[in-house]
């Protein structure tokens, strides 16, 4: 797997990359925390799908992230060009030999950083819908420990504002990019079937993106079952409204 492709090259330098560094001027720090070779881990917050944007535009070297089969499957014209942009824009389709879609991730991350690359993660799991922080899935413990690449935290701040979620249009503002100290876990080799070891090395690796991010950090409870909870509040807040009408 070669780390660069010449149409992710193109969109990087010349149709996308420019274009966003010359309208947003995001400011960026600690790119030189990131090594210039080998496996290494991103881990980051995930506040918009401008994230998968501005962080790889940050670095000079290529960041893979897994995507869904399907992405790569599709028939017809439409199908091809989804699968010709996928393909060449560094996303790696989710290794369907495991038992579950989260076990073909892991999969295909190990595969990744095993070969030399620079794998991106999400420890959360989704979007914050609310701006803070949440607790991180074990996952990122799990690639970490077993393949012992560096884990470098990153944070982003503002790319919310620019594209927030349910709202077609957000507002300008000039995103922040955040390259933290990588973080070292050889210490746990072969402890990856441990739960408390992995539990400690994922929050180890999400006080690190919180104290980037600056974020309010809720410890206890996953992204995905905050925004669930938010959805059954604002539902029944509706309802209970249509009521009373």
């Amino acid at each position: 797997m070669r780390d660069s492709l010449p149409f992710y090259s193109f969109l990087k330098y010349v149709a996308v990359g420019p274009w966003l560094k010359l309208f947003f001027l995001p400011k960026v720090s600690g790119q030189h925390n990131v090594p210039r070779e080998g496996g290494v881990l991103l881990a980051g917050n995930h506040l918009s799908y401008f994230d998968w944007l501005f962080v790889p535009n940050a670095l000079p070297r290529m960041v893979r992230f897994v995507a869904k089969a399907e992405y790569f499957e599709g028939v017809g014209i439409r199908g091809k060009l989804k699968k010709f942009f996928f393909t060449n824009t560094g996303n790696v389709p989710i290794d369907r030999s495991g038992a579950s879609a989260a076990e073909g991730a892991l999969i295909t991350a190990k595969r990744i950083l095993n070969e030399g690359h620079i794998f991106g993660i999400y420890p959360e799991g989704t979007r914050s819908h609310d701006g803070r922080l949440y607790k991180g899935k074990v996952g990122v413990a799990v690639i970490a420990i077993e393949t012992g690449v560096p884990v470098v935290p990153v944070a982003v701040i503002g790319t919310d504002k620019l594209a927030p979620q349910g709202k077609r249009f957000g507002r300008w503002t000039r995103p922040v990019i955040k390259f933290g100290e990588p973080l070292d876990f050889s210490a746990y080799q072969g402890q990856q079937g441990d739960r408390e070891v992995l539990r400690k090395v994922t929050d180890e690796i999400m006080d690190e993106i919180q104290k980037l991010s600056g974020q309010t950090y809720v410890k206890d409870t996953y992204a995905a079952d905050a925004k669930k909870a938010a959805k059954a509040a604002r539902e029944a807040r509706e309802t209970d409204g249509g009521s009373a009408a």
